[in-house]
């Protein structure tokens, strides 16, 4: 019994020990290049959709989380201006864009949103020229979650996915609650009639069974899927349900280092596979921004475990993050970051060069 006593004395003073070690943390911090207009009710998740005609015309899509009528989807321009304020989504949360869905033959450009308190997608044309987004749902993506009640019947997070070798487009939806395996489900979205409907292909994807999942990114050149797993670490799975190994977990890392939620996860990528895994910590004032290597370690490709650097920007309780790597016009010329905002209502717009150069050189400064 005193044994027992002194070793969990003893892990409860490394347990403290470890706190206080991550509470004493100091990052470097970087500056916002601007921040959008602010929207009337909190919002949560940004996703950019770039216009290739004229990427410096692309547009920041967000939610905003409230119920019907003012639920709704949030479109800016670059320049942080409200566009276009699209409502009747009954309480959406997360949204995510994808490029050359066949409508009637046409490649359309769409952004998918999980509606809560609906208990369904919706889904919206993109216009080409970057003027406006229009709802283009068909019945079926009122049916997601079928079977599952209570939180589990509730969409949350989502990630769509484009399959190279075929232009296929599938939605990875995780639900506010569900089981310790199968948590997510992942849709093929197809064209019915002109409109976006769904079709269940698969569930998986392992959970810790603490909090819920929300965060959810795809790679869609490596064909990879990222999910954080709010309080315990950032699972990595093929995005593919065909591919070989589709069935087992790749990797669990952030595991460490957090103070808050993982609550927002983005890619920014280059063409030879290498690149950086952003993750958002959800703290109150100052949310922290933890950076991995896409590629992984040397030989071995599904290792991130270890934390390149992290840096700060001023985004309070940060809900959701998405990163583009193209370059978009003058004020972003190798990318953008966009992280909610949740005191101010509103989304911070990061220029990936500043943030990442910044913050990369504090972190080799304060390593020597």
């Amino acid at each position: 019994m005193v044994d027992e006593l002194r070793r969990s004395r003893g892990l409860l003073i490394v347990s403290l020990a470890a706190a206080i070690s991550v509470a004493a943390q100091s990052f470097p911090s970087v500056r916002p290049l601007r921040a959008t207009d602010a929207v009337r009710f909190d919002p949560d998740d940004p996703a950019v959709w770039i216009n290739r005609a004229d990427p410096g015309n692309s547009l920041i899509i967000g939610t905003v989380k409230v119920a019907a009528p003012d639920g709704a989807l949030a479109v800016f321009g670059l320049d942080g201006r409200l566009r276009q304020l699209a409502t009747g989504p009954d309480r959406p949360n997360n949204v995510d864009v994808e490029y050359g869905l066949r409508l009637r033959g046409v490649p359309t450009d769409i952004a998918v949103v999980t509606e809560r308190l609906g208990r369904r997608l919706r889904a919206y044309a993109i216009a080409r020229d970057g003027s406006g987004i229009s709802d283009v749902s068909a019945d079926s993506l009122q049916h997601v979650l079928e079977g599952a009640s209570g939180d589990a019947g509730a969409p949350m997070g989502i990630g769509l996915y484009r399959r190279p070798r075929d232009g296929a487009i599938f939605a990875i939806v995780a639900p506010k609650g569900g089981p310790r395996h199968d948590y997510l489900w992942q849709y093929r979205l197809v064209d019915e009639g002109g409109r976006v409907g769904a079709r269940l292909v698969r569930r998986f994807g392992d959970f810790s069974g603490s909090k819920e999942i929300e965060a959810v990114a795809v790679d869609d050149a490596l064909g990879y899927v990222y999910y954080a797993d709010e309080d315990t670490g950032i699972h990595k799975w093929r995005a593919d349900p065909d591919a070989s190994g589709a069935d087992r977990e790749l990797a669990l890392f952030a595991t460490a280092g957090y103070r808050g939620d993982r609550e927002g996860i983005g890619i920014w990528t280059r063409s030879n596979g290498t690149g950086y895994i952003v993750s958002a910590d959800q703290i109150a004032g100052d949310s922290v921004f933890h950076v991995y290597r896409r590629e992984g370690e040397p030989g071995r490709p599904h290792d991130h475990s270890r934390e390149l650097f992290a840096f700060t920007g001023g985004a309070d309780m940060t809900d959701g993050i998405d990163v583009a790597s193209t370059a978009l016009g003058r004020d972003f010329p190798e990318g953008i970051l966009v992280s909610m905002n949740s005191g101010a209502r509103n989304f911070l717009l990061f220029s990936w060069r500043t943030a990442l150069a910044g913050a990369a050189a504090t972190a080799r400064h304060a390593t020597h």
